[in-house]
């Protein structure tokens, strides 16, 4: 015989309160987010009079004209690829080095441990660290965007934690079989590894996408390696000039009213809208193992 739980009338008020106050934190969270995504496909001509929650006069117009800046094609390949392949490279040497942090039979093991830590909350500073990628040769080189990030010491210790939890007879029975240590990160390791190879996946395509003072500092008068977030940048402190060379790009100073013209403001919330996207595209694939992994990976230290 089954029983109904009644619920009294505060209980009722609480729950609606909880749903009511949850509804409202969404909204504030979204609607920043909405109100730039509404302003960058409305009519320039309309959008001064107010945004509202649909679009004045529906134009992909801002995106045209920011998308046709000389070259932002360029500079849009560059941060694709040192996304992909800084990713990449940090994904696998993070992981490999966790790997390996797992091995009692490391040389050194604690002592190397430790100093990575140390990396964590000990830096040697912008000048120093200038001079050591100048030393390196990797001033105005593609490189400079891929190799300093290819270890980073809190991916490391998510890693290494996360292995620590997997069943060592795993590793043990193919050990057994002739299984090489590479063979065993490999085959084993990095394949039941995927949640936190996800979270550090997601931490490295975000820090390299946004990235854009290693391109100032490094490559800043190279067009050659110029990233898209530098540019925009650029675009961003110069959006007032930008817009009206590009409302009068004979020079003139008469603009037709009917026509549509370029903002500051349009120019600085279509910037936004493009830099943003990627990320939000990308992220809702990896959420599932990006939570699982950060949870599984900071259980233990």
């Amino acid at each position: 015989m089954s029983s109904k739980v009644k619920s009294n009338p505060l209980q009722k008020i609480f729950t609606a309160s909880n749903y009511l106050f949850m509804l409202l934190f969404v909204f504030l969270c979204l609607y920043p987010f909405w109100y730039i995504f509404i302003y960058s496909i409305s009519d320039p001509r309309f959008v001064n009079l107010g945004v509202e929650l649909l679009p004045r006069g529906f134009t992909l117009f801002l995106y045209r004209q920011v998308l046709a800046m000389k070259g932002i094609g360029h500079a849009l390949f560059i941060s694709t690829a040192r996304t992909v392949i800084g990713t990449l490279a940090t994904v696998f040497s993070c992981s490999l080095m966790g790997f390996l942090f797992t091995k009692q039979e490391m040389p050194a093991r604690k002592f190397l441990y430790r100093m990575l830590i140390i990396t964590m909350y000990v830096s040697g500073g912008l000048i120093p660290y200038f001079l050591l990628i100048r030393s390196y040769g990797l001033v105005n080189n593609f490189l400079v965007y891929i190799v300093p990030g290819m270890v980073s010491a809190f991916n490391v210790v998510l890693v290494k934690t996360f292995i620590e939890q997997l069943p060592a007879s795993l590793e043990e029975s193919a050990m057994l079989d002739g299984a090489s240590y590479f063979t065993v990160f490999t085959r084993i390791i990095f394949p039941l590894s995927m949640p936190i190879i996800a979270t550090i996946a997601v931490f490295s395509a975000v820090g390299q996408w946004n990235s854009w003072f290693d391109n100032y500092l490094f490559a800043g008068n190279n067009i050659r390696l110029r990233t898209l977030q530098l540019m925009l940048y650029n675009i961003l402190n110069e959006a007032q000039r930008l817009a009206d060379q590009m409302n009068n790009p004979s020079g003139g100073t008469i603009i037709d009213p009917k026509r549509m013209t370029l903002t500051p403001t349009g120019v600085r919330m279509t910037i936004t809208m493009l830099v943003t996207l990627p990320i939000l595209i990308v992220y809702p694939f990896m959420q599932r193992f990006f939570i699982k992994g950060i949870m599984l990976g900071a259980v233990k230290g």
